[in-house]
């Protein structure tokens, strides 16, 4: 439970409400429900988050701190100090009861026939196998780093895992060395099957194993290894050097990240101390950085690519991802979308229409024009080919693509050099903000006038994240909507000029004004004895100018259901502030990512599908598309999804002043809103 001191009167610090978040996600890897398999993958998922929160949020913080500001208006009423040192706390917490979770795991498992040995449960038959798969996989892609006095530590990378070595040699000196685990190889190996017993071995003690082969040449006495892993500061720096182009800046501060400043140093709390305190001496580590005692293994993300073993009764069932109703991959999309919208509902409905649509696109002669934002593209894209299709056939193609969207910068400079190099035109985004909207605007030549066709979404356009994510996609023909987006590309080409939209709302000049508006009327509903409500289904909110809006509207008496996946800022159901606010969370199977606003009651409802979190960064900082919703059978499905996801007691959690992340529980019938979302289409296929 969070100490009460990291929560001021009206708001949660963003940073102790997102390992809140993150302690949801390791609820998931305890729950028993959850398949055995899924509940590693979760564990993975917690420490892949970790990683990632310290690259960003604990610099972030970290940098603060260095700087001699006190940050306490910025920080939720906490001192940037004060605070390291409470998210440290929170976070050997957390990953003590992570390791509580994968023990009780390995036994369950265990009970399975899945054994995880490590290098003192070797049998013959393995020992001959492990040697083997050492000499021709692992040895090749090994490096093995000696240490001595004389020599400068080469800079570790950045979360990548290592072997600290310790041999106590043969005249009573010691000699230390650090072993990289190679990230090129499957963590986890599978030794031969026993009969009907699976056993598997991780890399770190297949090495332990092997030091022998490795440290050959030493004369030691003992010898032995225990894991350690650095986290640096994720930011980007940019040089200002004028002769390089953006694509290259960019390119440089992504491998300038792995030599950032350490803000996190993991260690095996069973490492002896004079091996510790050599290693932090020798790369520059002290005190005051965050120095976390862990277990044997780290680089538990690695858990999310744990090998299925052919066991499908320990994951979840795979789902077949269903049709549109009345939108076929065999016709044309642009015909069907001629007469009528059509939404996507990833992972429940195919992704391939997306896909589909641009590749009709690259092909159909009558098209002249396809723009199109990128932010996180798939490994292999058919994206980008349909994309790279449509320049070879001579259409005009532009392609907004944000070379800064975090830890996929140097996947989407590849794809934008394969882009430039067959002529696409690129758009860089615009000076001082990030371009996050999801949008595609296409000209098709009808009756010699041009009509444009396109979709907006809540996520990326990836082919693989899709599978995953919850997200809302609308195609549309509508010209209105569609002249508005043309608008948003001329801002990106004069990003001086101020353009304004009649149909979407955009960040960074009109969210912020345009939703307190929205709000302002169902105050305005309350006043005149009408109901007010506000329903809003997002990743994170930490915007406080946003969140005294909806303690506003809650004061005034408007109703506000809120689902928040991630960081949420706001404290609900505080008499006199926000008792008329209710917040869950809900983590399952997939991630939730789609946004989506109403205002009002079901039929008069004012509803948006938006690219944006409440957030300040969202709001003030980039741009963001919100895109309302006319068609009524649209809106209507829209808002039972999210009556469904309101009203989850299985995996919904209540945010409160607590912080407690307790599950609702109530005396209805059970609802698991990620599984009874994809039954209510299966229903509306067959109806």
């Amino acid at each position: 439970m969070i100490k009460t001191e990291t929560i001021s009167n009206s708001y949660v610090n963003r940073e102790i409400s997102w390992l809140q978040f993150n302690a949801r996600v390791l609820q998931e890897g305890s729950d028993e429900t959850v398949p055995l398999i899924e509940r590693l993958r979760f564990i993975g998922i917690f420490s892949n988050n970790l990683d990632e929160f310290f690259k960003v949020r604990y610099a972030t913080v970290k940098r603060i701190v260095e700087a001699g500001k006190g940050g306490k208006s910025e920080l939720g009423g906490i001192r940037a100090k004060e605070l390291l040192e409470i998210i440290t706390q929170i976070v050997i917490e957390q990953q003590s009861e992570s390791l509580k979770i994968l023990k009780t795991i390995h036994k369950r498992l265990e009970k399975e026939n899945i054994y995880i040995i490590n290098e003192t449960h070797i049998n013959n038959v393995q020992h001959d196998f492990i040697k083997n798969y050492f000499l021709r996989t692992i040895s090749p892609a090994l490096v093995t780093i000696i240490l001595n006095d004389s020599v400068i530590l080469p800079n570790l990378k950045d979360s990548a895992a290592y072997l600290a070595v310790r041999m106590q040699m043969a005249d009573d000196k010691k000699q230390f060395a650090l072993i990289e685990i190679p990230k090129s190889i499957d963590r986890f190996v599978e030794l031969p099957k026993e009969g009907d017993k699976s056993y598997i071995i991780m890399i770190d003690d297949l090495l332990r194993h092997c030091l022998g082969d490795i440290f050959n040449i030493f004369d030691y006495k003992s010898i032995s290894a225990h894991m350690v892993k650095i986290t640096r500061d994720g930011e980007l720096d940019f040089e200002s050097d004028l002769s390089k182009s953006f694509i290259e800046k960019i390119s440089d501060s992504v491998k300038h990240r792995q030599i950032g400043e350490p803000v996190r140093f993991v260690y095996d709390k069973k490492i002896d101390q004079e091996t510790l305190q050599y290693l932090m001496s020798k790369m520059g580590i002290d005190n005051t950085d965050s120095i976390i005692p862990g277990g044997r293994y780290h680089n538990r993300r690695d858990y999310m690519g744990f090998p299925s073993l052919g066991r499908t009764d320990l994951m979840y069932d795979k789902i077949e991802a269903l049709p549109i109703k009345g939108l076929s991959l065999q016709d044309s999309i642009f015909e069907a979308i001629a007469k009528k919208d059509y939404l996507l509902h990833a992972p429940y409905q195919t992704f391939s229409y997306v896909v589909k649509f641009l590749r009709e696109a690259a092909l159909d002669p009558e098209v002249k024009t396809i723009k199109i934002t990128i932010y996180r593209l798939a490994e292999i894209s058919h994206i980008a080919s349909s994309l790279i299709n449509a320049a070879i056939n001579g259409k005009s193609v532009t392609v907004s693509i944000e070379l800064r969207a975090r830890f996929d910068e140097q996947a989407n400079i590849d794809y934008a050099q394969q882009m430039e190099d067959e002529g696409i035109n690129l758009i860089f985004g615009v000076a001082g903000l990030k371009v996050h909207s999801k949008m595609c605007v296409i000209e098709r030549e009808e009756d010699r006038k041009i009509k444009r066709y396109g979709f907006i979404s809540t996520g990326n356009f990836n082919e693989s994240t899709a599978k995953l994510y919850t997200d809302y996609t609308l195609f549309t023909s509508c010209q209105k909507i569609l002249k508005d987006v043309n608008k948003i590309f001329s801002f990106f080409e004069t990003n001086y000029k101020i353009y304004r939209y009649k149909h979407l709302i955009v960040s960074p000049h009109y969210t912020q004004k345009s939703v307190f508006r929205l709000i302002d009327k169902e105050i305005e509903n309350v006043k005149n004895g009408k109901e007010g409500l506000v329903r809003l289904k997002m990743n994170s909110v930490s915007s406080y100018t946003m969140v005294d809006k909806l303690y506003e509207a809650s004061r005034a008496g408007v109703k506000i259901q809120m689902i928040v996946r991630g960081i949420c800022c706001l404290i609900p159901g505080v008499e006199g502030m926000s008792e008329n606010i209710e917040v869950i969370s809900v983590i399952d199977k997939f991630l939730e990512h789609s946004r989506v606003y109403i205002f009002g009651q079901d039929a008069d409802a004012k509803l948006y599908i938006s690219s944006a979190d409440w957030m300040t960064r969202n709001i003030e900082n980039r741009v963001e598309v919100s895109c309302p919703i006319y068609d009524d059978d649209i809106k209507k499905e829209i808002i039972d999804t999210f009556n469904i996801s309101w009203n989850d007691n299985v995996k919904a959690r209540l945010l409160n002043d607590s912080q407690e992340n307790k599950y609702r529980i109530d005396n209805k019938d059970k609802v698991r809103s990620q599984f009874a979302i994809y039954d209510y289409y299966i229903k509306k296929l067959e109806n």
